[in-house]
């Protein structure tokens, strides 16, 4: 870990005092979302509308210490990331709870955004502005060192005016190493890189090699949505989805795009993981494309595209993960069981009401007073 976040294992939990929240100035509001490890509640710290995740502190010394690790990881990448197209974060506390809280989102996933349109499909410049948006945030967290291991779109949460998308939960990300094994079977099965993926059920918390590659496949299967608004490998449940990709090297079809698009899906999720391209020459291969569309080609909200992505200093709050909304009409997580989430891979998000009111209910409570959020969060 980076000397910076002040964290060293034999002395405990410790954050930057620089990102640290009062949680006196804290508001929990209505709960917008929960996940196998944490719950999500909208709130208000400082007068400032906030998504506010606080995470399950375990019931074991031993899960307690895993997810105390994972709360630290998340927050020290957090802190290091400034980008227009990850969520800002704004800080961290420990008591009297393990709390992350961001800026709020209220745009939806775009998940939601996607089965809303159907069975319309979104105009070409703004698939692939879109897509854009993903392949930036990706390149930051890259730059930084950072795999993020389930992009899918109830991870990307859209802007109010629903025209940026932005990077959300870094609760799978983790800093890329070349020397030592990862989880595997990190993600969600219908988005997951064939490499991280085993015929044989794996032990818990096994471990592979495997790079930042994973989240380039991932991320094809994301355009591919974006550009046919389908769910990718549709008649197939998860499982089979894993097993057609990893090994019957099955892909969706893009036989029916113009060949540049064709061209950046077949390389994206190529087999051999090398051989895919890293996210600065896929910015690139998306803004050629969109210079050849013509301005009449797209009804599309306007928008500013330029190949500039500054990787900002993080000397202001941060930017990225929480918050990730689902709609009801999402895929299932991965798991055991085809329905049923694996809790020690990752909390995902359900969201319960997607057109939540901006203006807190007389009911919500200052996080010190516990014992009331509590019983809202077991």
């Amino acid at each position: 870990m980076e000397s910076g976040t002040e964290f060293y294992a034999d002395e405990g939990l410790h954050i930057d005092p620089k990102w640290l929240i009062d949680p006196k100035l804290l508001f929990v509001g209505p709960r917008i979302g929960e996940g196998a490890h944490a719950k999500v509640y909208e709130g208000k710290y400082k007068n400032q509308n906030v998504a506010i995740k606080i995470v399950h502190k375990g019931d074991t010394p031993e899960e307690m210490v895993k997810r105390e690790g994972r709360f630290l990881r998340e927050v020290t990448m957090l802190s290091r990331l400034q980008h227009k197209n990850l969520v800002k974060f704004i800080g961290a506390c420990l008591e009297p709870a393990m709390v992350v809280v961001t800026e709020l989102l209220v745009g939806g996933s775009l998940r939601k955004y996607l089965v809303g349109l159907r069975p319309r499909n979104l105009e070409p410049c703004v698939a692939v502005g879109f897509a854009l948006d993903i392949a930036r945030a990706m390149e930051c967290l890259h730059a930084h060192g950072i795999i993020h291991r389930d992009l899918k779109p109830e991870n990307l949460l859209l802007t109010a005016d629903q025209r940026t998308v932005k990077l959300v939960d870094l609760g799978l990300a983790r800093e890329e190493t070349l020397t030592e094994m990862m989880t595997a079977e990190t993600g969600t099965y219908r988005w997951m890189a064939p490499e991280l993926y085993s015929t044989v059920t794996l032990r818990h918390g096994e471990k592979k090699h495997y790079n930042h590659k994973v989240d380039v496949y991932s991320f094809a299967i994301v355009l591919w949505e974006l550009l046919h608004n389908k769910m990718p490998f549709e008649g197939m449940s998860n499982l089979q989805a894993a097993y057609a990709a990893a090994f019957k090297n099955i892909r969706p079809s893009a036989d029916d795009l113009p060949g540049e698009l064709s061209e950046i899906l077949t390389t994206c999720w190529k087999e051999e993981p090398n051989e895919r391209p890293n996210f600065t020459q896929i910015v690139q291969m998306l803004l050629h494309y969109l210079s050849t569309l013509s301005p009449q080609a797209s009804l599309a909200p306007h928008r500013t595209f330029s190949s500039e992505n500054a990787i900002l200093p993080p000397e202001s709050p941060g930017t990225s993960s929480l918050m990730a909304s689902r709609g009801d009409l999402g895929d299932t997580p991965k798991g055991k069981m085809e329905d049923k989430p694996r809790e020690s891979n990752e909390t995902r998000w359900r969201v319960e009401d997607a057109n939540m009111k901006r203006t807190l209910p007389p009911d919500a409570q200052r996080l010190r007073l516990w014992p009331g959020v509590e019983s809202r969060c077991p």
